[in-house]
C-alpha cells in the first residue's frame, strides 16, 4: 500500500514536471526563434538591407522581425525569409536571406546569409545570383497584397533555375505573409468590400461529362502556341537570339497544348480521372488540399528537368492572390491517360496536390504561368511567360451565407510532410518511358562487354581483332555514354547513396536518371564478378579519354615515363586518401563535399565539354597531359571513384585473370608491360588497381612472347619434329623425279643443263 502511494507520488510529480518543461520551451520558442533573427542580423550592416539605416532594433514576434531605424526614425523592418516560410533549395537545406522592407510593403534591400547549394558553391558565381534575386529589390509587394500587381520574378540563371526560383519565390512569399498578417505598421492587406456570401464547391455534384463538353463548359482551359508565335513573341521581347533557336524547323509545328482542370472538384475529377482513381485521391488528400491536371503536347515540356535534379518543377507556377506556388515532385503524380470520352492522347500527363499552407481557394480566380525557356547567348536563357487563367464555372458552385472572418494566425504553418499520392506513382517512370532509346543502348553496350568478358579468352588470343575491339569500346564509351549522355558516375553518386542510408533512402531518388542507375547496377554486378576493372578500364568516360589520348601519343612516339615501383607503391594509396576525406566531409556536410570534389575532372571534361571557367579547364587538361607520358595517370594515383569502388571489389568471388607458376620468378614481362602496373614484380595481380584491360591475358596466350608458352611451343614444335619418319630411322617415301613438271622415268637421264 505504502509503495502505490509512493509510486503515484512519484508519477504526479513527473507529470507536473514535464508539463512545466513543456510550458517553458513554449514560452522560450518565440525568443529562440528571435534570437536566431538577431544572430542572423550580427552579420549585416543596416545600410546593406535599408538605403540611409543606421541601427536595427529588437527582434520581436513570431516569426520574428527587426525594426530598422535612421536614428529614432523607424525606416522599415528585417526579416529572415527562412523564418516565414520554405526556402529549401537543390541541396535540401534552407537559404537564408535577409530581407528589408518598408511598412508600405516595399523591398529595400536583400543580403544573401547563408546558403548549401552546390551548384552555386562549385559551378556559377554566387555574385551573378545574388544578381538575379536583387531584381527584387525596389518591387511594391503591397500592390501584389492587393492583387492589383502579379508577383514579380527574378530573372533566371542558366544552371541554377531552381536554386535562383527558390530564393526568389521564398522572399515573396515571406514579405507577402507578413504583409498580410499587418505587422509591419500599416494597414496595406486590401482586399475587397465583405461578401455577404462565399462560393463553395458543390460536393453533391458529380454529373460525368465528355472531353469536348468539359472544354466547351470552360471545366478545362487551354493553351495552344505554335513556334512560330513564340519564336516572334521572344523576337518582340528583343531576344533575338532566343527567336533564332525554335524547338523545331517548321513555325507551324506544334509548341505546346497546354490543359489545367481542378479534379478535386467531384463532376471534373471523375470525368478526368476515372471513378476509382478519383475515390484514391480523395481518400489521400489532407484537410486543406486541393488538386489540380495539368496536361500537355507538343514540342516544349512543362515539366523540364529541374523536378528530377532538385525536386522542383521550374517551369510552371500557380497563381492566385499575389502569391506563387512551385510544385515539388512529392506534391507530383505521373498519369498515364485522361479518363474522359474523347480525351486526346497527350504526351505529359501531371496531377498536383496544393498543399494546404498556400490556402488555395479553387472557386476563386486562379492562373498557371508557364515559363518558355531557350537558349540564348552563349549557354544564357531567355525566359518568355505565358499565363493561363481559370475560373470555375458556377454549375460547380453553391453560394452559402458568409460567416465572420477568422483571424489571421501569427504563427507560420509548416510545410505538409510528403504526400502519399505523389508516391504511389514514382517519377522515375516517366523519365525512363522517356528515354528507351538511350537505356536500350546502354543496356545492349552492357551486355556486348559481359560477352567480352565471359569470351576473353578467345578473344586475346587474336591481339589484333582484340585491339580494334578495345578501342572501338572505349570510343563508344567516350563519345556516346560521356559526351551525348552524360552517364559519367561520380564519387558524388556514392556519398550521396551513403547519406540517403542515413537520412532514409528512397528508391526514385536513384531510378529518376535512368542511365546512371543502369551503370551503377552493372559496376554492382561486376564487383562480384571481376572487382572494380569493367567500370574503370571500359565504362568510365573520362577513363576512355585517357586511354584513347594516351594511344595517339604512342602513335606520335612521345616517350613513356614509368614510374619506379617503389615510388608507384606510394602514390596509389592517395586517391584512397582523397575517398575517406570526401567521405568523412560527407558525414558533416554533403554540399561542402561535393564542392571538394571537384577533384574529379569528369564535369569539366565529360558533362560541360571543357565549357567551363578557366581554373577548372586548366585542371582537367593538366591531368590529362599528364596522361599522355604516363598512362592513365589519375586514373592511378588520384581518382576517389576508383578508390571507392576498389574497397567493395575485394569481394569478388571469381579469379578471371590466369598466371603462370613463373610468373614474377624468372619472368617479369607481364609486370613490366602492364599499362597500370598493377602486377607486383612476384608476379601477383593487385585486383585493387587492375583496369581490366587484358593486356596481361594477350601475353598469356601468346607463344611468341611470354616465356612460358614460348617453352610449350618449342617442346611442341620438338615433339612434332620427332614424330616424323626420318626421326624413328625409317626410309624416306619415295617421291617421282621430275623435270620442269615432266616426270622422269628410273633408266632415263635427266637433260644437262644447258647454261
Amino acid at each position: 500500500m505504502c509503495q502505490t502511494a509512493i509510486s503515484q507520488m512519484y508519477f504526479q510529480s513527473l507529470v507536473r514536471g514535464l508539463t512545466v518543461f513543456c510550458i517553458a520551451l513554449f514560452v522560450a520558442f518565440p525568443s529562440m526563434a528571435a534570437g536566431q533573427l538577431s544572430a542572423q542580423l550580427q552579420k549585416v550592416q543596416p545600410g546593406e538591407i535599408f538605403p540611409g539605416a543606421t541601427r536595427f532594433g529588437e527582434a520581436t514576434g513570431n516569426p520574428p522581425i527587426a525594426p530598422i531605424f535612421h536614428g529614432d526614425e523607424l525606416l522599415g523592418y528585417a526579416f529572415l525569409n527562412s523564418d516565414v516560410t520554405s526556402s529549401v533549395g537543390y541541396s535540401g537545406k534552407p537559404i537564408h536571406i535577409v530581407v528589408g522592407i518598408d511598412p508600405k510593403g516595399i523591398v529595400r534591400g536583400l543580403k544573401l546569409i547563408e546558403h548549401k547549394e552546390p551548384i552555386v558553391l562549385i559551378g556559377i558565381p554566387e555574385a551573378k545570383v545574388v544578381a538575379s534575386v536583387n531584381s527584387l529589390i525596389g518591387k511594391d509587394l503591397g500592390r501584389v497584397s492587393a492583387g492589383a500587381e502579379r508577383p514579380p520574378q527574378v530573372d533566371i540563371v542558366s544552371g541554377a533555375t531552381v536554386t535562383v526560383l527558390v530564393m526568389g519565390d521564398s522572399i515573396v512569399r515571406s514579405a507577402l505573409k507578413l504583409i498580410r498578417s499587418n505587422r509591419l505598421g500599416a494597414d496595406i492587406a486590401a482586399a475587397s468590400g465583405p461578401s455577404s456570401e462565399i462560393r463553395r464547391v458543390d460536393l453533391h455534384k458529380s454529373d460525368l461529362s465528355d472531353w469536348q463538353t468539359l472544354v466547351g463548359d470552360g471545366s478545362i482551359r487551354s493553351l495552344r502556341l505554335t513556334v512560330g508565335e513564340v519564336s516572334g513573341a521572344f523576337r518582340q521581347a528583343g531576344q533575338a537570339s532566343a527567336a533564332a533557336h525554335p524547338e523545331t524547323r517548321k513555325p507551324s509545328d506544334r509548341f505546346i497544348d497546354l490543359y489545367i482542370a481542378p479534379v478535386s472538384v467531384p463532376s471534373i475529377g471523375r470525368s478526368l480521372l476515372g471513378e476509382a482513381r478519383y475515390e484514391q485521391m480523395r481518400a489521400k488528400l489532407k484537410p486543406g488540399e486541393e488538386a489540380i491536371v495539368v496536361a500537355g503536347d507538343g514540342a516544349y515540356s512543362f515539366k523540364g528537368s529541374g523536378y528530377v535534379r532538385g525536386g522542383i518543377f521550374d517551369r510552371i507556377e500557380l497563381l492566385q492572390d499575389g502569391q506563387g506556388l512551385r510544385f515539388r515532385d512529392r506534391n507530383h503524380t505521373r498519369l498515364p491517360a485522361l479518363a474522359a470520352a474523347g480525351a486526346p492522347h497527350l504526351r505529359e500527363i501531371a496531377l498536383f496536390v496544393v498543399p494546404a499552407e498556400f490556402g488555395f481557394d479553387v472557386t476563386a480566380p486562379w492562373e498557371l504561368q508557364l515559363l518558355v525557356q531557350r537558349s540564348s547567348v552563349g549557354r544564357e536563357k531567355a525566359v518568355l511567360p505565358y499565363n493561363l487563367g481559370y475560373t470555375l464555372p458556377d454549375a460547380y458552385v453553391k453560394f452559402e451565407a458568409a460567416p465572420a472572418p477568422p483571424p489571421e494566425p501569427g504563427a507560420v504553418e509548416q510545410i505538409a510532410p510528403d504526400d502519399p499520392l505523389a508516391a504511389s506513382a514514382p517519377l522515375w517512370m516517366k523519365m525512363w518511358d522517356m528515354n528507351r532509346i538511350s537505356v536500350a543502348i546502354a543496356i545492349a553496350a552492357v551486355l556486348v562487354l559481359t560477352l567480352i568478358f565471359f569470351f576473353q579468352d578467345w578473344l586475346v588470343k587474336r591481339p589484333v581483332l582484340f585491339g580494334w575491339v578495345r578501342r572501338g569500346y572505349l570510343t563508344f564509351t567516350l563519345v556516346w555514354l560521356g559526351w551525348y549522355a552524360n552517364a559519367q558516375l561520380s564519387v558524388v553518386n556514392v556519398l550521396t547513396f551513403f547519406n540517403s542510408l542515413v537520412t532514409g533512402f528512397q528508391w526514385e531518388f536513384f531510378l529518376s536518371a535512368p542511365l546512371v542507375f543502369l551503370l551503377w547496377a552493372s559496376v554492382a554486378a561486376a564487383l562480384l564478378f571481376w572487382g572494380r576493372g569493367p567500370f574503370c578500364g571500359w565504362l568510365c568516360p573520362f577513363g576512355a579519354l585517357q586511354e584513347l589520348t594516351n594511344n595517339i601519343a604512342r602513335w606520335l612516339k612521345v616517350p613513356q615515363v614509368r614510374v619506379p615501383w617503389g615510388l608507384h607503391e606510394r602514390l596509389w594509396p592517395i586517391k584512397y586518401i582523397i575517398f575517406l576525406g570526401l567521405f568523412g566531409l560527407s558525414l558533416y556536410s554533403l554540399a561542402l563535399a561535393e564542392m571538394f570534389s571537384e577533384v574529379e575532372p569528369f564535369k569539366t571534361a565529360i558533362i560541360l565539354k571543357f565549357a567551363r571557367e578557366w581554373p577548372f579547364v586548366i585542371f582537367a587538361l593538366t591531368l590529362l597531359a599528364a596522361g599522355l607520358f604516363i598512362e592513365r595517370f589519375y586514373c592511378r594515383y588520384l581518382c576517389p571513384l576508383g578508390a571507392a569502388l576498389a574497397i567493395p571489389g575485394r569481394i569478388r568471388m571469381f579469379q578471371w585473370l590466369k598466371r603462370w607458376p613463373e610468373c614474377g620468378s624468372p619472368c617479369q614481362r607481364c609486370a613490366k608491360e602492364c599499362p597500370v602496373q598493377s602486377i607486383h614484380p612476384e608476379g601477383g595481380i593487385n585486383v585493387n588497381e587492375c583496369i581490366y584491360c587484358m593486356h596481361c591475358q594477350e601475353l598469356y596466350h601468346d607463344d611468341q612472347r611470354c616465356p612460358h608458352m614460348i617453352q610449350v611451343r618449342l617442346k611442341r614444335e620438338k615433339f612434332m619434329a620427332l614424330s616424323t619418319p626420318a626421326s624413328r630411322g625409317e626410309a624416306p617415301a619415295k617421291t617421282a623425279v621430275t623435270h620442269k613438271g615432266v616426270p622422269i622415268r628410273r633408266h632415263e637421264k635427266a637433260p644437262e643443263n644447258p647454261v
